[in-house]
């Protein structure tokens, strides 16, 4: 399993680099640096959940979790997220106070510091560079954004030592925070959306109907229901009204969904004498039993 090992070494290299950076932020008195120690050490942290629920995903499904461990995956991003969401917050809380009251640093140290940084943050984005989950693809994020941020430092670092301008150095992990603030919140969201079981983004349910509706052979398709497990996959259940209840009909509906990236689907034909309550009847009254608005009148 690829994407496994490739999240462990990265949580290795990753976990063992922000204690070291720890120290270092604290010797050079960088808060950039510290900063950037929390950031890492928030993704190493996440790197791990990560990497047990990644394993976990790729169970197969079973009578416990008829729909596979997908969503574990999707879980170990919502960790991830929220750690970074809360660390940056912090990070931007302290840089203020040292704008307030600006601290001596030690910039030598801080640059020999920002080359490691760079180049050990490059090396771990380029063992995570595949991968195809949101999990996959978080963790990934977080490695771009560590050699950014490395990046970002080196530079300070240098100019500080030119001009000698200590507070350069909050200003820039406020900045390498508000980057991380924006991600997180996009990734939380994407995360909410397939938690919230809405429509997955690349499908248009009207679209869809108007294509059925286009097979010679069915008369009317209600009842759609498009969800993701995880972002990727996507599963359907629909009823179709049909004159022939014969094979190919199924087939022909297979054929179009898969073409919209729906790949497990779930269909249910109907003669047309046949009333289904669901065409007439809301949802909540097949399933609460409080608004029975049972309209049996035709």
């Amino acid at each position: 399993m690829k994407t496994d090992k490739n999240i462990l070494i990265a949580f290795i290299l990753n976990l063992s680099f922000s204690i070291l950076e720890f120290i270092g932020g604290a010797f050079t008195n960088s808060v950039a640096i510290i900063s950037d120690s929390v950031h890492d050490m928030g993704d190493a942290l996440s790197i791990g959940v990560s990497y047990f629920l990644e394993k976990k995903s790729k169970k197969k499904p079973d009578d416990k979790y008829t729909y596979g461990y997908i969503r574990y995956s999707v879980l170990g991003s919502t960790i991830t997220t929220v750690i970074l969401l809360v660390g940056s917050i912090l990070v931007i809380y302290n840089s203020i106070l040292r704008i307030i009251n600006p601290v001596e640093i030690n910039y030598d140290g801080m640059i020999i510091f920002a080359v490691f940084g760079v180049i050990i943050n490059f090396a771990a984005a380029y063992f995570t560079r595949e991968g195809d989950s949101l999990n996959q693809k978080s963790v990934n994020l977080h490695m771009l954004e560590d050699v950014l941020g490395w990046v970002i430092v080196l530079i300070g670092a240098i100019v500080m030592r030119i001009f000698d301008i200590t507070y350069i150095d909050p200003i820039l992990s406020i900045c390498v925070a508000i980057f991380i603030l924006i991600n997180a919140y996009k990734n939380f969201k994407a995360i909410l959306d397939v938690f919230l079981e809405k429509t997955p983004k690349n499908i248009d349910v009207a679209e869809i109907k108007e294509h059925l509706s286009e097979i010679e052979e069915v008369v009317d398709v209600h009842h759609i229901h498009i969800w993701s497990m995880d972002g990727y996959s996507n599963f359907a259940t629909l009823h179709v009204i049909t004159k022939d209840k014969s094979k190919e009909v199924k087939d022909k509906i297979r054929d179009e969904l898969k073409e919209h990236g729906i790949g497990h689907v779930t269909i249910e034909l109907e003669g047309e004498g046949e009333k289904c309550c669901s065409e007439n009847c809301d949802v909540e009254s097949n399933v609460g039993g409080r608004h029975h608005h049972h309209h049996h009148h035709h």
